[in-house]
């Protein structure tokens, strides 16, 4: 069966805390005029929590600005998503937690207007970044299509997190991100390592100058680079990913030679992980598969 998942990842300026949802659902429109065939949108983190100072985080803001999931701004952002009939990633929220936490979240909206998914940032950027960090790795099935992992910002600087979104079954790991700094280089190279240790796509898409960085990209299981920024100007990366080729690459392995989640016997011992107090074990080893 063919799964193919053609995407925008909108390297884009943050919008300003407070904006209407209206000002996005044209931003959001205007990308799809010009894509049209898009199934998955995909923006940066934080991407509707924009201020006038983007190298600090307003702790105050940030704080006043947050909704619980059920609040009306997910409720607009679930609508959005219904009539324009696509799968929407509007980066990531400030989330008001069921007990006053203040959350870093990332949200998957489907085609038929429902919260498919969320993934609170379990890894903020400390000292800078005033979230609590969320407890659990978030993959969310696309009917049909593939399965996709949710990843944000400094969470593809802990290998682990890559890793487990993997063993979960993600084909395409969606890192959302709001990187303002030098060490944007360093991710790209990130990015290139993640998905060639998991075999599977990975999207990490920036927020445009002058806020962020940009330089975007979008790479396959081998890490090769299917679409690139060059610079932090606003631009729609676009890609047509066809999922097959994560089985390919894990049945053939990585340049016909590697495969990783293959690497043991049954029978073997599992590996000790003692800085988890855990273990790789081979009976475990495999990931979960998408079942359409």
């Amino acid at each position: 069966m063919q799964r193919t998942l053609p995407l925008i990842a909108a390297q884009a300026r943050p919008r300003l805390i407070g904006e209407p949802v209206s000002a996005f659902a044209d931003e959001v429109t205007a990308a799809l005029a010009v894509h049209p065939h898009s199934r998955l949108v995909v923006f940066p983190e934080l991407h509707l929590f924009g201020d006038s100072d983007p190298d600090q985080q307003r702790t105050e803001v940030l704080q006043a600005s947050a909704e619980p999931l059920d609040g009306p701004r997910v409720k607009e952002l679930r609508r959005l998503a219904a009539d324009l009939g696509i799968w929407l990633v509007p980066g990531s929220v400030c989330e008001r937690g069921p007990e006053g936490q203040l959350f870093n979240t990332q949200l998957v909206l489907s085609p038929g207007g429902e919260l498919a998914g969320y993934y609170r940032k379990v890894f903020p950027w400390r000292p800078f970044e005033p979230y609590d960090p969320g407890d659990r790795f978030t993959t969310v099935d696309l009917a049909g299509v593939g399965r996709v992992g949710l990843n944000i910002c400094y969470d593809a600087w802990f290998p682990e997190v890559s890793r487990q979104l993997a063993w979960m079954g993600a084909e395409v790991i969606l890192n959302v991100v709001k990187t303002t700094t030098p060490d944007r280089r360093q991710e790209l190279v990130l990015a290139k390592a993640n998905a060639i240790v998991n075999q599977v796509f990975v999207v990490s898409v920036n927020c445009a100058g002058p806020t962020g960085k940009g330089l975007s990209i979008i790479v396959d299981p081998e890490g090769n680079t299917l679409a690139e920024a060059d610079d932090d100007a606003p631009v729609l990366l676009t890609a047509e990913l066809d999922l097959a080729a994560v089985e390919h690459v894990r049945t053939h392995g990585t340049e016909n030679l590697n495969r990783p989640w293959s690497q043991f016997r049954d029978g073997e011992d599992a590996v000790e992980l003692p800085v988890y107090q855990g273990r790789i074990s081979p009976a475990t080893w495999a990931p979960q598969s998408f079942k359409a």
